[in-house]
């Protein structure tokens, strides 16, 4: 059993649940695919764009933009039909980076969707699924991938570790994400250059938008700190600001109106005071 599975007041671990589907649909792939072809298509690929620097922190909150048709919590929520086209729309309103949720069962994404979006925008991308196995991690960089989702809560440390390791090795940057003061504990102990806080218990899918701010003050200097979950509004992207956010994750208040126009309000709130780039540390 992952790391935090008990959380769950239901009896229903719906992180464990995605993970299992998650790696028992790259098995079927690795069918068909073979892990060294899988490995051959990813050092064909050019290298990575440098996540790290894009969304280093600066007088404004940075917003990495997600295609997202579906959630478990949501159920639909746009069909997307042209995931490129989508990836535009949110490059050409300012997003840094793009998110795209390349699991199938619950979100109704795809590896295709993953290589659509790399090929059509010049920020870097974000391969967003419940990743677990080596051979998950070499399908994002052979689909072009520039960072990969770690989640702390479904993995084993010495796994964490492996695939943390790997990432590195082919050039990408790992999106370490955590849900409480422990897992920001394991996160720090890899070396994570990128740290998200989701406001979303994986486990029960209840949201916290306060959770990041508890956190925020154990993630170290010098290590990006991503908000994620829990916007649906520009008050809350200042919220996250407020509290020491450099980026923050959006999906479903981008799918279901405008982006272009939608990401301006939300980058609008996320300018920060002059001088001030995180909150004051008591």
């Amino acid at each position: 059993m992952s790391a935090g599975a008990e959380r769950t007041s239901t009896g229903i671990d719906l992180l464990a649940e995605l993970t299992a589907g998650a790696v028992e649909d790259a098995a079927r792939r690795a069918e068909h695919v073979p892990l060294i072809d899988v490995e051959r298509s990813a050092s064909a690929r050019p290298p990575a764009r440098n996540a790290v620097s894009t969304l280093a922190p600066a007088d404004r909150v940075k917003i990495i933009a997600e295609v997202k048709r579906a959630s478990p919590s949501r159920g639909a929520l746009a069909e997307i039909p042209d995931p490129a086209a989508q990836a535009r729309r949110y490059q050409q309103g300012g997003a840094a980076a793009i998110s795209v949720l390349t699991e199938g069962r619950r979100f109704s994404g795809s590896l295709a969707d993953l290589e659509a979006v790399v090929a059509a925008v010049d920020v870097p991308v974000l391969r967003k699924d419940f990743i677990a196995t080596e051979y998950q991690v070499l399908e994002a960089r052979a689909a072009g991938a520039d960072l990969v989702l770690l989640i702390v809560a479904a993995l084993d440390q010495d796994v964490l570790v492996r695939l943390h390791r790997l990432i590195g090795d082919l050039g990408m940057t790992a999106l370490v994400e955590t849900h409480s003061a422990d897992e920001v504990s394991r996160a720090i102990d890899l070396g994570a250059e990128v740290i998200g806080v989701n406001a979303r218990d994986l486990s029960t899918f209840q949201l916290d938008r306060d959770l990041f701010g508890r956190l925020e003050s154990l993630i170290p200097e010098g290590t990006i700190r991503i908000a994620e979950s829990a916007v649906s509004s520009p008050d809350d992207v200042a919220h996250y600001r407020d509290h020491g956010a450099d980026v923050v994750l959006i999906g479903e208040a981008l799918v279901t109106g405008d982006p272009v126009a939608t990401l301006g309000r939300f980058l609008a709130a996320g300018d920060r005071p002059a001088g001030r780039r995180r909150k004051e540390r008591t």
